[in-house]
């Protein structure tokens, strides 16, 4: 009574289509549309933060010693690393340190990934994108503990500034 329809979310994953009701195909469609957006948007925040992986985390950063030297932090868990070298060496450079140039290329190795090894690709976009929403997270903690941190100060200060003021 049930078939397999056509619809995918280029994944390979079918949807049943009751073959009675034309209707059947509009409803069943739209679980395969939310997949398909599920996974657009699961994409895009792995694809940064394998991004950002490779181009500023410090675990990463021997892979780019060849071909950068290192000058600093640039932010939490960031480094800023000036390219070096010429020809090759310099564009490869220019690549992996760049979130914003590799981009294209992480986004391009996921969709073929999708295609040819979807298993395993959901399961890499899926760890990437827990892991970018713990940093999130990390973020918005470490955020927190700093303002609760200054409020302890101005508190403090006030405290010292009335001291001073009833010593006077």
């Amino acid at each position: 009574m049930w078939e397999e329809a056509d619809i995918t979310a280029g994944h390979g994953s079918r949807v049943p289509v009751h073959p009675v009701s034309p209707g059947a195909a509009l409803t069943c469609a739209t679980p395969v549309k939310w997949r398909a957006l599920k996974d657009v948007l699961l994409s895009a925040t792995a694809t940064h933060k394998l991004s950002r992986l490779i181009t500023k985390d410090p675990v990463t950063s021997p892979l780019r010693a060849p071909f950068t030297v290192f000058e600093g932090q640039e932010g939490p868990a960031e480094l800023k690393e000036e390219v070096r070298g010429h020809g090759a060496r310099k564009a490869v450079g220019e690549l992996i340190t760049c979130p914003f140039c590799l981009d294209l290329w992480v986004a391009t190795g996921l969709m073929a990934g999708f295609i040819y090894l979807p298993r395993a690709t959901r399961l890499a976009v899926d760890t990437l994108a827990v892991l970018a929403g713990a940093d999130l997270l990390q973020f918005a903690y470490s955020l927190l503990q700093e303002q609760e941190q200054e409020q302890e100060q101005e508190q403090e200060q006030e405290q010292e500034q009335e001291q001073e003021q009833e010593q006077s």
